[in-house]
């Protein structure tokens, strides 16, 4: 049922009730149950950015078993971000009204789904109805399962979680990459098996985590927690205006598509290595080999988000600009080390056809014995550290401006520019490269195409920064309006008492 302007779905609940009471329940799990909650929904979160990871580098073989170009296998990855990113937004507003648990199980068999048909795909046509099948299912994992996260964590420990849930998407990026490293381009059939057998585990797992109340991680609503009352407040469609009219929301939401602009071209990173393998002599199956090790190797920066977390975390509790501060200022900082990175050469011993432990071998041995290779490592560990510190701090600040019930709903708006982003991203880049390519050759066509993306980074920063200005009164906002609402939970459950 749609909900009208004048009555929430708290008010028809408490309405319907003897007295006006809330429905009291007990403690929302123990601590182990709630620690195991946490690992699986930060562990799952990496699902889709195994895909991410994993299907670039499997554009030539792809295209070649489906009997079509690299672009048209590129703009239908691309579309599949997209339809996932508006999935999420339906799949959101539902989980910010509903229980979330069933959500998250049936989304995640939807993906399972998508990525068995896609492991059975016979033409180009059977391939992109498979991936937006499995796309509909992803939207539901990343957007319902950051709205439970969001009322797992503490205030003063957002940041630091929260960069454990962007962490294990970029983990979830790097071992897509290495899948393909492992098991061989010419395998990828096999690899949608994998992440079909890795839906059904999910599933399963989503059967034994604790039911999390929304606003039980707010000091604001503890004592309505502590009474045994509830929060029963949940969005409508007359919310809706609100949240876009909160300004910070709207920094938020739009900087990521200029963000996954960028985002969705580095997806293309082994992509560059691999045409500096085969400009280097190297056949196509040693050369996808040597750029996956290579962008697996390069993305380990990405571990530094939990520093971008705890920085963001200690400058938030002196100033409430600093979450915004900190992204702001690790994106704009971040871009000539990427433009470094992607126009140094690659210096590699290793023989044509070798297998992966060899081409392992070689490629950490380049890092210690080449300069070229040392810079390059160096580069990206800085790059990628710096945009990491964007992604715990754009969570932490989604859930700090916004009240429990629009957290969801929210998040999956800024995910679905995010998709658009990435999908143009994604998209535009390949036909980038082809038109490059007319002006100049093979790698340096990906070197340029690359470098000019990272130019999307500034607005990025620019709108951080300016979110860092409206920031403060969201906050102090959202705040007081919970302890409004603490007050009338308690005025409304206790009469007597009040």
């Amino acid at each position: 049922m749609w909900w009208g302007a004048g009555m929430t779905v708290a008010d028809e609940s408490r309405a319907d009730r003897p007295g006006g009471h809330p429905t009291r329940t007990a403690v929302s799990g123990s601590a182990a149950r709630r620690l195991y909650t946490v690992v699986v929904f930060i562990v799952l979160a990496s699902l889709d950015n195994v895909v991410i990871g994993m299907q670039p580098p499997l554009l030539s073989p792809i295209s070649q078993a489906l009997d079509v170009t690299e672009a048209s296998v590129g703009f239908a990855i691309g579309a599949s971000y997209l339809v996932s990113a508006i999935a999420a937004v339906a799949w959101a507003y539902f989980g910010d009204r509903t229980n979330r648990k069933p959500l998250l199980m049936i989304g995640t068999l939807v993906w399972a789904v998508g990525a068995l048909a896609t492991a059975g795909a016979p033409n180009f046509l059977a391939f992109v109805g498979s991936q937006v099948i499995a796309a509909i299912g992803l939207g539901a994992v990343a957007s319902v399962g950051f709205s439970v996260v969001s009322d797992l964590i503490s205030p003063h420990r957002r940041g630091l979680v929260m960069s454990f849930w962007g962490l294990s998407q970029g983990i979830g990026s790097v071992l897509g990459v290495m899948l393909v490293a492992v098991f061989g381009a010419s395998n990828w059939r096999l690899l949608f098996l994998a992440l079909t057998g890795a839906g059904l585990v999910a599933t399963a797992a989503y059967l034994f985590t604790a039911n999390i109340r929304r606003g039980e991680s707010e000091p604001q609503l503890a004592a309505v927690f502590a009474a045994g009352d509830e929060y029963d407040y949940r969005i409508s469609r007359a919310d809706l205006p609100t949240i876009l009219r909160r300004r910070t929301n709207l920094w938020l939401i739009l900087q990521g598509f200029t963000a996954q602009l960028v985002f969705g071209s580095l997806a293309f990173v082994p992509r560059l290595f691999q045409a500096k393998a085969e400009s280097l002599g190297y056949q196509r199956d040693t050369a996808i080999a040597i750029g996956a090790v290579y962008a697996t190797l390069f993305t380990l920066g990405a571990l530094l988000s939990i520093v971008g977390g705890l920085v963001g975390d200690r400058l938030q509790r002196r100033t409430p600009r600093g979450r915004a501060i900190v992204a702001s200022v690790g994106i704009l900082t971040a871009i000539p080390f990427y433009v470094l990175l992607f126009f140094l050469p690659l210096r590699l011993d290793v023989a044509d056809g070798a297998g992966t432990g060899a081409v392992i071998n070689a490629v950490l041995g380049s890092i210690v014995t080449e300069p070229a290779m040392a810079v390059s490592f160096v580069a990206a560990l800085l790059a990628l550290a710096l945009t990491s510190a964007n992604s715990p701090n754009w969570f932490a600040l989604i859930t700090e401006v916004n009240p429990p019930e629009h957290r969801g709903t929210v998040f999956s708006l800024g995910n679905l520019v995010n998709g658009v982003g990435r999908a143009t991203g994604t998209g535009v880049i390949g036909v980038s490269f082809a038109a490059l390519e007319r002006i100049v050759a093979q790698p340096l066509n990906y070197a340029v195409g690359l470098a000019a993306f990272q130019l999307f980074f500034i607005p990025t920063g620019i709108m951080y920064w300016l979110a860092s200005r409206t920031a403060p009164r969201d906050i102090a906002t959202v705040q007081a309006m919970l302890e409004e609402r603490a007050a009338e939970v308690s005025t409304t459950a206790h009469p007597r008492q009040s």
